[in-house]
């Protein structure tokens, strides 16, 4: 069976190191992730070009994966991420890495979650959208055991509400 293709957003100055290893685990298809220097090059040219960029790699995937840091709420892009995924009837969910950051001795506890931000047809998104905290124990393993079921169960949320689109607010 041919794997799910996801798009994962998150903080890359913050993140980017806890993304690489958590693709690293092979679960879904997912584009390679880019350096700082080639990330560095696509912001030179602009938000156009950032935009462009995410929907290149957006266009095929079934599910964005939102990986919520400490600055995750802060970054206009991963808004415009989640935006965009709903508007393209992507499913979505978040996972902390507060707790596969601690295993890397960083304090990071800040569990904020984007998808307060927004809205469809007065329902909050995080009412909508879920958010997981892997096991504090062995957070890769959680997430490598779980990662498709949560991405399916995001599809499905998804299409739930696909029939009943309305613009985020």
């Amino acid at each position: 069976m041919s794997k799910i293709r996801v798009y994962y957003s998150c903080d890359f100055e913050n993140d980017s190191e806890i993304a690489q290893q958590i693709m690293d685990l092979d679960i879904v298809h997912c584009d390679k992730p880019i350096s700082k220097s080639e990330w560095e090059k696509i912001k030179l040219g602009g938000t156009a070009t950032i935009k462009k960029w995410i929907s290149d790699r957006m266009i095929f995937c079934s599910c964005l994966i939102v990986l919520i840091g400490e600055n995750t709420t802060k970054k206009p892009i991963i808004n415009y991420e989640i935006k965009k995924a709903w508007t393209d009837n992507l499913g979505i969910l978040g996972i902390c890495v507060g707790n596969v950051k601690k295993q890397h001795r960083d304090n990071s506890t800040n569990k904020t979650n984007p998808f307060i931000q927004f809205s469809f047809d007065g329902i909050n998104f995080s009412d909508i959208v879920k958010c997981y905290e892997p096991d504090k124990e062995d957070p890769y393993s959680d997430i490598k055991n779980n990662l498709e079921k949560w991405i399916k169960e995001a599809i499905e949320i998804r299409m739930k509400y696909m029939f009943e689109y309305a613009q985020i607010k």
